[in-house]
């Protein structure tokens, strides 16, 4: 295999350049020409297919820096959907008239959905990212728990459900045990927490952070970091009353409470909190509004003005009781440490996957307490239930004490080995010489598209 192709598929996160360098750095390695398809998937159904040669004579460009978050590529939220066969030959036949014998595509659970039918046509792999943290499993046989039960009022005619699992959790069973963009997630989200707390203290106000996390709730587990007070995650069910009961013993011990939760929490009913409206994104998958504005409208109806008058803190619990989302500065910025020595990794693992013949593979990084963290190859196919389709990983409820509302034991395990050493020297120093560096106040932003734009080519007109 002599040319290989790569893509950034689905939302940003701060590790991608750091996956597309580790590739190139491989590939360089094993003499191997690396090709960056632009925007995603979005290249592939353009008659042109706009690309960039990311290292003509086995040099990377010097556009690849793995310290700035985002894609120098580009992505979409496109997908290649397998029953229009006449698409996925066209994208076949365009990428062998490139040149390109094996394509790695970098993105999350949708991504790996969208790659099978790939698969089929090329040699491609998986390097994950998403700050979710949510591509993997929690043991190998986790797809088999997945059933298909009848409901007339979905798409399909049916929905999915888990089973009562039978396997015993433990961390060293995952697969892929960590997502390249989730440490930094985690970092900006646990520092959002600790700023707004300064808030809600000084003006005895009652903080509600809204974190990502459509269906898991690793970021606001990572959250505790912070340390909020209370944390709610999707795979909990909110049960409103205890919540009431823990948010007024923690306010009238210290006159102040900060909740982070996810933004895909669910109430008594299994009900989305912040699903005001059922819109999708192109990959189909609901949009979450508004998590955090839902529950502080139940908690101003359970609590009532009166609570906060008897304190003399304020004329309303609507004043009392306030909103923040950490938003996407959590997809975006400088990948720390983390992130980018293993996202490296995980790219240059895909190289290599290619390269033995490893077609419909995934690159993943394994955790045990004997070794430590290491990447390895998995079979996508392991990944997909019996009916094929692979689901967003869900956090294990034993990483969770629902009683307490906080990481349990196991949760606290689980993040001490991915954040104790997450953070490098290197990142708070780059802090103190680049943010108030004098030449931000005199020089325009310089966007990487403005020089990936000089660098990109395009398929010839067959025939040309």
């Amino acid at each position: 295999m002599k040319r290989i192709g790569i893509l950034t598929a689905g939302g940003d996160t701060p590790a991608l350049n750091a996956t597309i360098q580790g590739a190139v750095v491989r590939a360089n390695q094993l003499k191997v020409e690396i090709i960056g398809l632009i925007k995603g998937f979005n290249s592939l159904f353009n008659p042109r297919v706009p690309h960039v040669h990311l290292n003509p004579l086995y040099q990377e460009i010097p556009e690849i820096d793995p310290t700035k978050g985002g894609t120098l590529i580009g992505s979409s939220r496109d997908y290649v959907d397998p029953d229009k066969t006449g698409d996925l030959n066209q994208i076949a036949d365009r990428l062998h008239r490139l040149g390109i014998e094996g394509l790695i595509c970098v993105g999350g659970d949708g991504t790996l959905n969208g790659l099978q039918p790939l698969a089929e046509r090329l040699p491609t792999v998986l390097a994950p990212k998403t700050i979710d943290n949510d591509l993997g499993l929690n043991y190998p046989s986790e797809p088999d728990e997945w059933v298909r039960v009848a409901d007339s009022t979905v798409k399909g005619g049916f929905r999915y459900k888990r089973v009562e699992s039978r396997a015993e959790y433990q961390l060293d069973q995952m697969v892929n045990y960590v997502t390249p963009g989730y440490a930094t997630a985690v970092y900006v989200s646990a520092s959002g927490v600790e700023r707004i707390r300064t808030t809600a203290e000084s003006h005895r106000r009652i903080a509600i952070i809204e974190v990502m996390g459509r269906h898991s709730g690793y970021i606001a587990l990572g959250s505790a970091y912070g340390r909020p007070d209370i944390i709610l995650v999707p795979e909990c069910s909110l049960d409103l009353e205890r919540l009431v009961e823990r948010v007024k013993h923690i306010y009238d011990l210290q006159k102040n409470v900060v909740i982070v939760c996810g933004e895909g929490i669910v109430d008594e009913q299994g009900r989305d909190l912040g699903a005001e409206s059922r819109t999708t994104d192109p990959a189909g998958n609901v949009q979450l509004t508004g998590a955090a504005e839902a529950l502080r409208s139940k908690l101003i109806q359970m609590i009532g003005d009166r609570y906060f008058q008897l304190y003399r803190r304020g004329e309303s619990a609507k004043e009392a009781i306030f909103t923040r989302k950490v938003g996407h500065t959590q997809r975006g910025g400088r990948p720390i440490l983390f992130d980018r020595f293993y996202a490296a990794q995980l790219g240059a693992r895909a190289v290599e996957l290619l390269l033995e013949g490893r077609n419909n593979a995934v690159s993943i990084l394994q955790y045990s307490t004997s070794a430590g963290f290491h990447v390895e190859g998995f079979d996508a196919n392991r990944f997909r239930d019996r009916w094929g389709k692979i689901h967003a990983r869900f956090m294990h409820p034993e990483m969770y004490d629902a009683r307490l509302m906080k990481p349990s034991r196991m949760g606290i395990a689980y993040l001490t080995s991915i954040f104790t050493d997450a953070i490098g020297e290197d990142d708070m120093e780059h802090l103190r010489q680049t943010l108030f560096a004098a030449g931000n106040l005199t020089q325009p932003y310089h966007s990487i598209n403005t020089d990936i734009n000089k660098r990109i080519r395009y398929l010839p007109e067959p025939g040309s």
